[in-house]
């Protein structure tokens, strides 16, 4: 059993509920109540626009719904669904990209949704914060976001990742420099 903010995740209930085809929809309602914030903001992160977390969200859990057969248990199950709604972001942020004639296009287009979709009374800082995360080259901006939001350790985000934890530990440095860089620039910009 494992912790979800005070609420005590199961997760060999929902496992056991998700392989039985009599009891799948109960476990499905499960897990969604066990993890649809966490993956929400991973996704939210990821692609910033709010209707396409939600959309992409949606997306997971149907995968999920109809891929269960294929969870072996090698892993935790947040990280089998965390690699899921990660490949999702991944495959909307590349249709983004071929939507865009150039990087900087699709490098605009996140930064400006990021300001588009902040709330009116979000502090200039955070906005700063996530305008630096989405110009990450896109491995970094995944570690930066799985290691700074959702604190995971490197051997779960490994397996989330398909990465070696050397990489990721290389990957989260060079974010974390150009993030600070890119505070740095603009705050005294700002100033």
């Amino acid at each position: 059993m494992i912790s979800n903010k005070g609420m005590k995740i199961d997760e060999g209930l929902i496992i056991e509920q998700m392989k039985s085809p009599k009891t799948r929809e109960e476990g499905l309602r499960m897990l969604m109540s066990a993890y649809q914030s966490r993956l929400y903001w991973h996704i939210r992160r990821l692609v910033v626009q709010h209707d396409d977390a939600q959309d992409l969200l949606q997306d997971t859990f149907v995968k999920v719904y109809h891929n269960f057969d294929k969870f072996k248990g090698g892993s935790q199950l947040y990280t089998w669904l965390y690699r899921i709604a990660t490949n999702e972001a991944l495959q909307h942020l590349n249709k983004v990209k071929k939507m865009k004639v150039t990087d900087e296009g699709a490098e605009y287009y996140l930064q400006n949704a990021v300001a588009e979709n902040a709330k009116h009374d979000a502090e200039e800082l955070e906005i700063m914060l996530q305008k630096a995360i989405q110009c990450l080259p896109e491995k970094q901006r995944l570690v930066f976001t799985l290691k700074y939001y959702d604190d995971l350790p490197y051997e779960e985000m490994s397996k989330i990742l398909d990465m070696s934890v050397g990489t990721l530990k290389t990957n989260y440095h060079y974010a974390k420099e150009k993030v600070t860089e890119y505070l740095r620039q603009n705050i005294e910009e700002f100033e």
